[in-house]
């Protein structure tokens, strides 16, 4: 019989690029999860942003169970059933013609990038490659996208970035005017930036950096890994703003727990990404593809899109009362089921400390850098496990402030 594995097992076997907490999760159901001892917790994490109707919810169960017994893997040497029936359903319900997948947002960044300097250097030659981001983006960790990210603390120390890249100030067009030029292939942006602290995008921003690509023959990248598949309210955010991409990428919640990410874009586009210019081994996975159409079905209902503002409210609300309560926040704000609380200048610098103490009172949250806390929690979660959630919640500020008070 084996022993029991424990946090230290970690610290022995893992390279230490995680600090995760103590406590091992082992079973889940909707917004609950039960550790190894048995001990129950409320998810307002959501394994950040990706289970976006819980845990093992009985339709995506279902769907990864059935295409368990049918076939896994084929290699991209060939297409599967469950990979067209997802790329048609995306299609019929976004701007896209044309769909890519891959494992992650990372990949699915890295392809969008790649996707919009080879389309440039086709129609317009090799001195169009400059891409605008933004500080405080964040859009994956492999070398090309962290350097796209807006921050540096993820790219230093790796050696030389690739070049071309720059960077702009969210939700100021004139800091975009000023770098945007002829030269300009792409803009890559989060309509709602989540590592950066939850930050929605304006509209007159949005509309403008649409707008600038147009008048500069630029691609317009939207990175709607955190903030899509249900996430806002919308089945994607460009919905909410009104502003059509020319490529989006999602993956998290796309796939419900299932690894899965998707670049979309358009028949005008794609064909730059001709045979062998990029792949990706476990792109359209069958496995993969079959939850991710469940995951996608489900989510793309009127019942679960519409209870997500009525959830994003009552959340909302709960914040903003322990704030008032405890003096913890400054402010509340985000779309949907994103949602940021940054924390008050006396306590700056500090939101995991509230964390660490939430995992006590068994609650999972998550920060937004060092000043905000995040909450993404499921789409389908109950009125009552956001109370339950709440409620640990404020017991866990009510610690923090009184640790403070006497520190």
């Amino acid at each position: 019989m084996m022993t029991q594995l424990t946090r230290a097992d970690f610290d022995h076997a893992m390279v230490p690029n995680y600090a995760p907490q103590a406590a091992i999760p082992v079973r889940g159901e909707g917004s609950r999860l039960w550790d190894q001892e048995g001990r129950e917790y409320i998810d307002f994490a959501g394994g950040i942003a990706v289970t976006s109707l819980g845990h093992c919810h009985p339709a995506l169960v279902k769907a990864l169970k059935d295409q368990a017994d049918k076939v896994w893997h084929l290699s991209n040497v060939y297409t599967n059933e469950p990979a067209l029936a997802l790329a048609k359903a995306l299609t019929e319900r976004t701007f896209a013609d044309k769909v890519y997948f891959c494992s992650s947002g990372g990949e699915a960044n890295e392809a969008a990038l790649k996707l919009a300097r080879r389309f440039a250097y086709n129609e317009h030659g090799e001195k169009k490659d400059k891409i605008i981001s933004f500080r405080q983006s964040f859009h994956g960790r492999t070398f090309f996208t962290v350097s796209v990210g807006g921050q540096p603390k993820y790219s230093q120390g790796f050696g030389p970035i690739p070049g071309g890249i720059l960077h702009a100030e969210f939700n100021n067009l004139d800091s975009v005017r000023e770098l945007m030029g002829d030269d300009t292939c792409a803009i890559i942006v989060e309509p709602l930036q989540g590592e950066g602290g939850i930050i929605p995008g304006e509209q007159s921003f949005l509309e403008g950096l649409r707008a600038l690509c147009d008048q500069h023959n630029a691609l317009l990248i939207f990175d709607e890994v955190q903030s899509g598949a249900g996430r806002t309210g919308h089945l994607y955010a460009y919905e909410h703003f009104g502003v059509v991409p020319d490529i989006l990428t999602t993956a998290k919640g796309i796939g419900g727990g299932f690894p899965l990410g998707v670049m979309l874009t358009t028949d005008r586009i794609a064909p730059a990404m001709a045979i062998g210019t990029h792949g990706s081994t476990y792109g359209g996975n069958p496995l993969a593809c079959a939850v991710g159409l469940a995951a996608l079905e489900t989510i793309d209902t009127p019942e679960v899109l519409e209870g997500v503002a009525y959830r994003h409210q009552l959340l909302r609300n709960g914040l903003e009362g322990i704030g008032q309560r405890h003096g913890v926040f400054q402010e509340v704000r985000g779309m949907g089921l994103l949602i940021g609380a940054e924390m008050a200048p006396g306590y700056a610098g500090r939101a995991k400390d509230i964390l660490n103490l939430a995992m006590e009172e068994g609650l999972m949250v998550l920060v937004a850098g060092p000043d905000v806390l995040r909450l993404a929690p499921s789409l389908v979660i109950s009125e009552a496990e956001i109370q339950s959630g709440l409620d640990k919640l404020d017991r866990a500020v009510a610690s923090f402030v009184a640790a403070s008070a006497s520190a």
